[in-house]
């Protein structure tokens, strides 16, 4: 774990996922899925944009740039999606952050 708690997550952090998790396509159903430790969660196609963005590299501010230029959506409505939806996997422990 980080340390950080998830409320303080704000556009200069850099998501990962954490150990053990990834995202993952499944072919046969046509859905995305986080896959963790023993549990797995469905990706819905937001989220899915979203975390195949995440790299470890990236801040989310870049994330939310390049989404929306790619959807040509209004960056502040971009931005509150792309915040809650981390802040919420980093509860979850689905995702950490520096």
């Amino acid at each position: 774990m980080t340390g950080a708690p998830a409320h303080s997550i704000t556009e200069t952090t850099v998501p990962r996922f954490a150990r053990g998790t990834r995202l993952q396509y499944d072919r046969v159903r046509e859905v995305w899925f986080i896959q963790a430790p023993e549990r797995a969660f469905h990706a819905d196609p937001v989220a899915a944009e979203i975390l195949q963005l995440v790299d470890g590299t990236r801040t989310l501010g870049a994330i939310i740039d390049l989404l929306a230029q790619k959807f040509d959506a209004p960056r502040p409505v971009i931005a509150q999606d792309v915040l809650a939806m981390v802040a919420e996997l980093a509860e979850k422990q689905v995702l950490l952050h520096a």
